[in-house]
């Protein structure tokens, strides 16, 4: 079917979550509803304090622009807005917008009568945001410890946050993340190289169908997922990459304050491992 003759089948009446008909209106090919206006007024609102934020630092180079959270001697209390208020402010602005999105997407689901496989997938993205800049900040008592917006000063603050842990790598849940995200890079890699494959055969032959697609990955590997598998392994590898790099990161600090290298002498007091001192006995003898 056509996009512009399945455009004007589901653009219809309904599937809006607040403000019913008022809300509900496309701007040219784009559904907009009461979320698609908070969406536009946090993110203007939001990247207006950014410029103000700039133009008190004297520079609009979007590679020196700096703006940092609160000292942590204002703990969880507002602050004035050139000591950190604005990045509060635009913190707000910034989760407000991403919420928004979220939920037009759930708006859009329910116009198209779809599942929420994508809303979840962006709320997650938004969980790891969040994480950052709220609940960690939180719980470690002072909106300090959320990071600046700022091209160099955020790659600072990710350093920095990993010398402070000594080998941050060593962060088993970082590890899981890191998987993760390899993992889902590897399965998009395989599926879009797949999918290329079979659509764009050599001139003068036909396009392949997913049966040539299933017998592939049968014939290479042993086991073919199949089309709508695929999708789902995608989804979840993506999700959990992004939920487990959260997860490694509300732990440094709330409840894991030392080096992490000094997490896996677990692993060396295992008693399956012979005794040093047995073994130190054993080459004396010798």
């Amino acid at each position: 079917m056509a996009l512009l003759s399945f455009e004007r089948k589901y653009r219809v009446r309904g599937g809006t979550l607040i403000g019913g008909d008022l809300f509900d209106f496309w701007v040219g090919p784009f559904y907009v509803g009461f979320f698609g206006v908070t969406t536009a007024f946090f993110a203007t609102l939001g990247t207006a304090l950014i410029f103000y934020s700039a133009s008190l630092q004297g520079t609009f180079n979007p590679f020196t622009i700096h703006v940092a959270p609160p000292d942590l001697s204002h703990g969880l209390g507002i602050a004035p807005l050139a000591e950190g208020g604005l990045w509060q402010f635009i913190t707000v602005c910034a989760i407000g917008a991403f919420v928004s999105w979220a939920l037009r997407e759930v708006e859009i689901c329910r116009k198209l009568g779809m599942g929420y496989h994508v809303p979840i997938a962006f709320s997650v993205a938004i969980l790891a945001y969040v994480t950052l800049v709220v609940f960690r900040p939180l719980l470690l008592g002072a909106w300090g410890h959320g990071f600046p917006y700022g091209i160099f000063s955020h790659l600072d603050w990710v350093s920095n946050t990993g010398y402070a842990y000594l080998h941050f790598h060593y962060n088993p849940f970082h590890m899981l993340g890191v998987s993760l995200f390899f993992a889902t890079c590897l399965a998009l890699a395989l599926h879009g190289g797949l999918i290329l494959s079979a659509c764009n055969p050599e001139k003068g032959e036909e396009a392949k169908t997913p049966d040539h697609e299933d017998t592939f990955f049968r014939d290479l590997i042993g086991y073919s997922i199949g089309t709508l598998g695929i999708h789902r392994l995608g989804w979840l590898l993506a999700i959990n990459a992004v939920f487990f790099s959260a997860v490694c990161i509300i732990i440094s600090g709330p409840f894991w304050t030392q080096g992490w290298p000094e997490w896996w002498t677990w692993w060396s007091n295992m008693p399956i491992w012979p005794a040093i001192e047995a073994a130190g006995a054993g080459q004396g003898v010798m």
